[in-house]
């Protein structure tokens, strides 16, 4: 049995201070229909949340354009483009996360084929496999026609694009690839909204909560369900991120 109140008692000290709490769910490496993707599709119609999906462009099926475009509760991202690992051996893992000349080409060419597949449902946000990129072509997205950027932790206000990160993350990446310890994950959480309170983190940023339908078992599912709903519940309000990319 999961232990909300610790969650709640934070949800209720926002309220009582104020403190609104937009949230947010991204999904990323969408690249086909499958039931995993009518899982998620179901969660978020069950529960109200727009899921937005980061799509990786290079391998995108245009069997996957009606299924989003046809569901009021998934929107297009674009994911890096192929997410395929460019780092040199012994970094970190990532498409964009060094430089190199074709970068910038390829994310130009990720905003047009998504523009192709999805038209207007296509939300112009840059989402980096791995959540890496670097600066210098942060400095090029906006030039390139993306208007914001999308990451992992709390963002920087000093870019020239708006950033919308993730902060919340159920898997356990580094071990074994299920539910991360449900406790720790309300505990982080309780940690970022204090921390929204007291004004030690932007609060206007949206709370992002970050997932993978691809490789989600039930525990993942139903932690997913749980943490969404109580953030509803304390007061936290869904938003879209047409509602901050003009």
């Amino acid at each position: 049995m999961i232990d909300w109140s610790p969650l709640r008692s934070a949800l209720a000290r926002c309220r009582a201070d104020n403190i609104s709490v937009p949230i947010w769910w991204r999904d990323d490496d969408a690249i086909e229909p499958s039931a995993a993707l009518r899982r998620l599709s179901n969660l978020a119609s069950d529960l109200h949340i727009p899921a937005h999906l980061a799509v990786i462009p290079a391998h995108a099926q245009n069997s996957l354009v009606p299924v989003i475009n046809d569901d009021p509760f998934l929107h297009p991202l674009v994911h890096g483009w192929a997410h395929h690992n460019t780092a040199p051996q012994g970094q970190k893992k990532s498409e964009f996360g060094v430089p190199r000349e074709q970068a910038i080409l390829d994310a130009t060419r990720a905003l047009t084929r998504m523009q192709t597949l999805f038209g207007k449902q296509l939300i112009a946000m840059f989402v980096p496999p791995w959540n890496r990129i670097d600066a210098a072509l942060v400095s090029e997205l906006k030039s390139a026609g993306y208007g914001a950027l999308s990451t992992f932790g709390p963002r920087s206000n000093t870019l020239n694009i708006a950033q919308i990160n993730t902060h919340i993350d159920p898997i356990f990446w580094r071990g074994h690839r299920g539910l991360v310890d449900p406790n720790d994950v309300i505990e982080q959480t309780v940690t970022m909204l204090d921390a929204r309170r007291i004004s030690a983190q932007d609060a206007s940023e949206p709370l992002g909560y970050l997932t993978h339908h691809l490789v989600h078992d039930d525990p993942i599912w139903d932690f997913s369900r749980g943490i969404l709903s109580e953030l509803q519940n304390g007061g936290a309000t869904c938003v879209t991120m047409k509602d901050y990319i003009k």
